[in-house]
């Protein structure tokens, strides 16, 4: 199985392991030490072996800080995760901190004592994190402290060895485009920022130049590994060999030298002590690579990592694959659904009906001869008031029965060669009450004003974002995360830098996809969430109009609950939207389903909503 289910979600962690790790404070000569959910890769899947924040507090959410001083200990998290950070970590050793509204560069500033020396593990923080520290620090006397060791590490005896994945070539029917040619590419824009070399830290950014995949980290297939792009010469990929086989290793030796992921601290130092300009990635690469580059004589360059943007922007045939992915995964879901519509109010649980998901999704993925190699995150299953935390993880402990009368949401995804996906449906389990159906028909509406907007060259996520709350801000309501997110290919189902936010500043551009999720939550009580992956694309023409102007197509199809739609809410643009989409639902799923019965579900789920 792909999604594990932790047994308990009470506290499981004491004193013991922060009191260890206080223990090495005065041999280090520091009064506290940040724990950050974070590995020295900067991913938002970590393997086993940099669990760190977890080991120490219990807490397993995928965002989150552990500051761990002499008389306290704080643990910040996001809104996603209050419930779950009360309901794992030990109250009487960690308090809970706000990840967004007070982050730990704040807190510090506003609670810490005078004169704190703090000490951070320098490859766990980018440049960007550590400036906020010092900062802080600065403002009470006190001082970053540079750590040679993680000291937890020394406390953590039977820490998991670090992840031997192996590692896949994605050939050029997925990838669209050769590897040799993204290097040079690469190679051109290292110029172009005046540098003599590149320090490529991010996985997923290894994964798309080099046109491979891997298997470290749960849910997304990029390889642990960095490299050194020089402006002129060689590449060089820092990759444990025993990732390869025989086929990849001659492949990956044709485009780099294939170097022992150990050796990548002397590569940039000897770049340096030539008196190198190595560009750096501030916001993503760790803080350690720009102190080598600083001590020993090179000179940083600070700039975008030059594969993030071209890999956000998928070529025709990446966004080709994503099409055939996301048919497919609407065939699972639709056989999905029609299963869970079968079922007796009151007679399955959230971790039953996650598990029958994947089982669906591995039927349909053998049927279609195109695997499901993984679930791209683990999925949120959440009943009734368990549908309230956007990313609630159900466990055996919470795993709740989904009882007539309420909404069942689903948020999931999976991993296929040639696609990611990520799709949200909520859904009535027997008859609800009319308040649920208008806050469901609200999201809707900011979903299809997403679905259909037009839009300028130049536009930003931010731009757009209002588009998605509109209807709920008239009903004094709204949803506390952003609208969408980048997806990756066959990559992280979290890409960026696109994104539909209030915070995001990148123009959106052809080939970008990304989710379009509004929501409506009420704690203790229900929660809705529907959710398409859609691609920037250029829009039609409009006879009479000035500019050339810029659109989504979507990806995602799979019937939306029409038993939750309230018709006399929409107008007769979005009704239109709606019944349009449903028929192309209905035309490009019915011919990929194996049973006349599920067919049969999808005609009666997809048939014309009127007022």
């Amino acid at each position: 199985m792909f999604q594990s289910f932790d047994v308990t979600s009470t506290p499981q962690f004491g004193r013991e392991r922060a009191d260890a790790l206080r223990a090495s404070f005065d041999t280090l000569g520091i009064d506290g030490f940040l724990v950050p959910r974070a590995d020295e890769y900067q991913g938002e899947y970590v393997p086993a072996s940099a669990e760190r924040l977890s080991w120490l507090t219990g807490f397993t959410g995928s965002a989150g800080v552990a500051l761990v001083m002499r008389g306290e200990a704080v643990v910040f998290v996001d809104g996603r995760y209050v419930t779950q950070l009360a309901e794992q970590v030990d109250g009487a050793v960690f308090s809970g901190g706000d990840l967004v509204g007070e982050p730990p560069h704040l807190w510090l500033q506003n609670h810490a004592p005078k004169g704190l020396r703090l000490g951070i593990d320098p490859w766990l923080h980018t440049g960007a994190e550590v400036r906020r520290l010092e900062k802080a620090l600065a403002g009470l006397g006190g001082a970053l402290v540079l750590l040679p060791h993680n000291p937890l590490d020394r406390i953590w005896t039977d820490r998991p060895s670090e992840p031997l994945g192996r590692v896949a070539i994605q050939t050029i029917d997925h990838a669209g485009e050769l590897a040799r040619d993204k290097l040079v590419k690469m190679a051109e824009a290292t110029a172009k920022a005046g540098a003599d070399a590149l320090a490529v830290t991010d996985p997923s950014s290894i994964a798309w130049i080099f046109n491979i995949r891997g298997s470290d980290v749960p849910h997304t297939p990029h390889p642990l590994a960095r490299a050194v792009i020089p402006a002129n010469g060689r590449p060089q990929l820092f990759l444990d060999k025993r990732k390869t086989g025989i086929e990849q290793e001659a492949y990956l030796t044709q485009l780099a030298d294939l170097v022992p992921p150990s050796q990548f601290d002397e590569r940039i130092a000897a770049l340096a002590a030539e008196g190198k300009r190595i560009l750096v990635d501030p916001d993503h690469a760790p803080f350690a690579l720009a102190e080598i580059v600083r001590g020993k004589g090179g000179t940083l360059v600070e700039a975008a990592d030059p594969a993030r943007l071209p890999r956000a922007c998928k070529n025709e045939v990446e966004l080709q694959g994503s099409a055939r992915a996301h048919l497919q995964d609407g065939a699972a879901m639709v056989e999905f659904l029609a299963w869970l519509d079968g079922t007796t109010p009151g007679t399955t649980t959230e971790i039953a009906v996650t598990t029958k998901l994947e089982e669906v999704r591995r039927r349909v993925g053998e049927r279609q001869q195109n695997p499901l190699k993984d679930i791209s995150f683990d999925t949120i299953s959440g009943a009734g008031a368990h549908a309230a935390i956007m990313h609630y993880r159900v466990t055996t402990a919470s795993d709740a029965t989904l009882e007539p009368g309420t909404l069942f949401l689903i948020d999931s995804g999976a991993q296929y060669i040639n696609g990611t996906t990520d799709i949200t449906r909520t859904v009535a389990i027997g008859a609800v009450p009319e308040e649920q159906k208008r806050f469901f028909t609200l999201v809707l509406k900011g979903m299809i004003a997403i679905s259909t907007a037009r839009f300028p060259k130049g536009t930003r996520g931010c731009d757009l974002d209002p588009l998605a709350r509109i209807a709920l801000w008239k009903a004094g309501a709204d949803f506390a995360h952003g609208t969408g997110h980048g997806v990756g290919s066959y990559l992280s189902v979290h890409e960026g830098p696109q994104r539909i936010s209030r915070l995001s500043t990148q123009e959106l551009l052809p080939g970008m996809i990304l989710s379009n999720e509004p929501g409506y939550y009420r704690p203790g009580s229900f929660g809705i969430r529907i959710e398409n992956l859609i691609h920037t694309l250029p829009a039609a023409p409009v006879e009479g109009g000035d500019i050339d102007m810029l659109g989504f197509g979507t990806l995602t199809f799979c019937p939306i609950d029409g038993r939750l739609v309230v018709p006399a809410l929409m107008t007769d643009e979005e009704l239109a939207w709606l019944n349009a989409y449903h028929a192309e639902t209905r035309e490009k799923i019915a011919p990929l389903l194996a049973d006349d019965a599920t067919k049969a579900w999808l005609e009666k789920a997809t048939a014309p909503i009127s007022r």
